[in-house]
């Protein structure tokens, strides 16, 4: 037999050669391992606990070696081949040109081949009587493992009856069925209840065996097993395999890697499907938010949980759930991966990178829910987070730990101020993770090439659901980013994160609730909405050094039509953020920019987020500006006016030419200051409103080549003493004269 498989691989060799030629290096394979019929000698290997949600206890049988399972990568090798030569337009074309994505389906396609083979293996002899005799260990285990759930407790207490099945592959023997009836019946005894115990024959099962209690099943089979291996093999993302003995390499360490086990877990049936909305029945003990598993791949979420019918959200393609067919539990609430190695990456909202650059090396995941730090563990805010934007960082300030609404009409510079904002963060220690919620990806891309030019993206995350996205994905994105910039919050560090917008956000979540059938209310919004947003921006806090001292710093957006500040949505958020900075239409058009209204924005943090320099300097300007707003109003319908009119005038519309920013370009603090303290102390009155972006950049361009000293006593942020500002005004005047 071993010479006859060894000459079936040496023509699988030469016919690899003679196909595909030089361009797929093989150079050799491995050396053939133990043959197939030892395969399952060590099926039930120890197992060491998977995870806690996924309720996998170890099994102990440690002097069982390893399973092979090379008994059908050879054959594969010569079809993999094959396929990948299809791929190539020419016998010249370089296999580099083939996309991951076109390697990946063909490593799933290798997958399916390769568990198909080992099925149609290990169901033959004599693998089949060694899987047999280990079915007594395999019933102890089982018997270790079953406990009564609340949901069995519950529909004890109903039906008075709970049904029991103990399937198999083949028929089994008296005695493993009396133990695990006897085991199962003194389970039971504890209650009022009886069990309905049954045998159940399924060959496709394989091997071992399967026992159901209620909705709970214990699962110590083949299939299981193959299921896992094929599930993880499949999980896998390619990092540079271009070949085909590269992809067959990534399959051996996947298997190589898996482990055996015995799931406890629990099954439903799936009652209906559509619109991205799946209703199942069973899994009594399931709790809201928990991650279930469709047979077809695709996974959900529970959002809805009802007495006879629980309501789950589809994240991928719910065209491939088909009504009946079973669905299971995983055992854990939707976690996303977090950590350094998504900064400079395109993820989606469950943490799978689409930008192409392979998968995310990171084995750090937290819940997307989770709860908002306590009162004790946060501190009052107090560093700013400098926008670099004059009119943000002297008016409306921000602090790290703060909440800060952006609102205004489609179109007026809201992605202006966001984008300005994480390209000032650059070498400032803070981290940004920008979440797109129903954006174009037109835009996104966009952004992500502005950030890259600007050396911004090594510091970010981007988490998109585009407007492609289904509502599902598009109501997780923002969870995901908060879990994503906790990580770095209760690591110590500061975190920016940015919700864009969450106007679309309560749209997804509408269209959610309605297909959920919950009653609607206000403008057809669920009653729990602005419970979900709060939920949502109470997570971003400034942490006390007992709790570690990082922050979070939240930046939703919200887009209102023509202006209206007082709809259900914006006045939601409105109360739970701690300030908001509106942008007006009016002016926008008029060139403002950023057209940020002075009267409307605040922040409730105030001049706490604010150096003591700038602070100092900006003391006067929002008062300045409103006296100025309220007389040029009044300039409009009057003819006459005073000098001293006409002089507050004059100094309001450079400080407006003053406050104006180009997109991309913020400024450093002492910029600010200098130019607001020139603006304020008179030093521009003469300066015509079209040159005062000249005289912006000559004035820093003095202080810059000839007034080092300044400068660095600028830079400090120290608040200004009496002395410095005569020499400043020096200075200024000596700017003024070299003009």
């Amino acid at each position: 037999m071993r010479i006859l498989y060894s000459f079936i691989n040496f023509c699988i060799l030469a016919l690899i050669v003679f196909i595909v030629g030089r361009k797929v290096i093989v150079k050799k394979f491995k050396e053939r391992r133990e043959k197939i019929n030892r395969d399952l000698d060590n099926a039930y290997k120890t197992e060491e606990e998977l995870s806690k949600a996924e309720n996998a206890t170890p099994i102990d049988t440690k002097e069982e070696p390893t399973v092979q399972f090379d008994g059908g990568l050879d054959l594969l090798r010569k079809s993999y081949d094959e396929k990948i030569k299809n791929l190539a337009k020419t016998e010249d074309e370089e296999l580099n040109n083939i996309t991951h994505e076109e390697m990946a389906r063909l490593r799933d396609e290798a997958v399916d081949n390769l568990c198909e083979r080992l099925k149609k293996h290990l169901a033959k002899e004599p693998i089949a009587s060694k899987i047999r005799e280990r079915e007594p260990i395999i019933a102890q285990k089982l018997i270790d493992r079953i406990a009564l759930t609340p949901g069995d407790m519950c529909y004890l207490m109903s039906h008075k009856v709970l049904y029991v099945t103990l399937a198999s592959a083949h028929t089994l023997s008296s005695d493993i069925i009396e133990k695990v009836q006897k085991a199962a019946e003194e389970m039971i005894n504890k209650t009022e209840g009886e069990i309905s115990f049954r045998v159940q024959i399924s060959p496709e099962l394989i091997g071992g065996l399967r026992l159901r209690i209620g909705d709970s099943i214990y699962d110590g089979t083949v299939f299981n097993r193959l299921y896992h291996l094929k599930r993880d093999l499949k999980r896998r993302s390619l990092i540079g395999a271009l070949t085909a003995e590269d992809v067959i390499k990534d399959i051996e360490e996947g298997i190589e890697l898996s482990v055996p086990q015995i799931d406890v877990f629990q099954k439903g049936t799936v009652l209906s499907v559509s619109d991205g909305i799946c209703w199942i029945n069973g899994v009594a003990d399931i709790t809201y938010g928990e991650v279930v598993e469709f047979e077809c791949g695709e996974r959900g979420m529970i959002l809805d949980i009802e007495k006879d019918k629980i309501g789950c959200v589809v994240f991928g393609k719910y065209e491939n759930i088909e009504t009946g067919s079973r669905v299971r539990r995983i055992g854990r609430i939707a976690r996303v991966p977090v950590g350094e190695e998504l900064l400079g990456r395109i993820v989606d909202p469950l943490g799978n990178p689409i930008d192409g650059k392979g998968v995310v090396p990171t084995n750090k995941t937290r819940p997307i829910e989770n709860e908002a730090p306590s009162i004790p563990c946060r501190k009052s805010v107090s560093v700013p987070l400098h926008t670099g934007l004059k009119v943000v960082d002297a008016l409306v300030p921000i602090g790290r730990g703060q909440r800060e609404l952006i609102i205004g009409d489609r179109q007026t510079g809201k992605s202006a101020i966001i984008t300005d904002t994480i390209i000032n963060q650059k070498d400032k220690g803070v981290y940004c993770i920008y979440v797109a919620i129903g954006q174009k990806e037109s835009f996104v891309t966009e952004l992500k090439n502005k950030l890259e030019e600007n050396g911004a993206l090594s510091y970010t995350t981007i988490v998109c659901a585009t407007a492609s996205s289904s509502a599902s994905m598009q109501y997780i994105a923002p969870f995901a980013g908060a879990a994503m910039s906790e990580y770095f919050m209760y690591s110590g560090k500061d975190c920016l994160v940015i919700y864009d917008d969450l106007s679309k956000h309560a749209v997804a979540y509408r269209e959610l609730s309605l297909l959920l059938h919950r009653p609607s209310g206000r403008e057809a919004y669920p009653g729990d909405v602005f419970y979900l947003h709060s939920r949502l921006l109470e997570r971003a806090a400034c942490l006390s050094e007992a709790a570690g001292g990082g922050s979070v710093t939240a930046m939703p957006v919200i887009e209102t039509l023509a202006g209206d500040i007082s709809s259900y949505i914006p006045t939601n958020v409105i109360s739970i953020t701690d300030g908001q900075i509106f942008l007006e239409s009016e002016l926008f058009n008029e060139g403002q920019r950023p057209a940020v209204n002075v009267g409307l924005s605040v922040s409730r943090v105030g001049s706490k987020a604010q150096t003591p320099l700038l602070k100092q300097v900006s003391s006067n300007l929002r008062m300045r500006l409103a006296q100025y707003r309220e007389l040029s109003n009044f300039a409009q319908i009057g003819s006459d006016l005073d000098d001293k009119t006409k002089a507050a005038l004059n100094i309001g519309d450079r400080i407006m030419a003053a406050l104006r920013q180009k997109r991309y370009a913020p400024l450093p603090d002492w910029q600010q200051a200098l130019l607001l303290f020139a603006v304020l102390e008179g030093f521009a009155d003469d300066i015509n409103v079209s040159e005062m972006e000249k005289f912006e950049q000559d004035l820093y361009v003095y202080f810059n080549e000839f007034c080092p000293e300044i400068k660095a006593t600028l830079m400090t942020g120290n608040r200004m003493s009496d002395e410095f500002k005569e020499r400043l005004k020096t200075e200024l005047t000596r700017f003024k004269e070299g003009e």
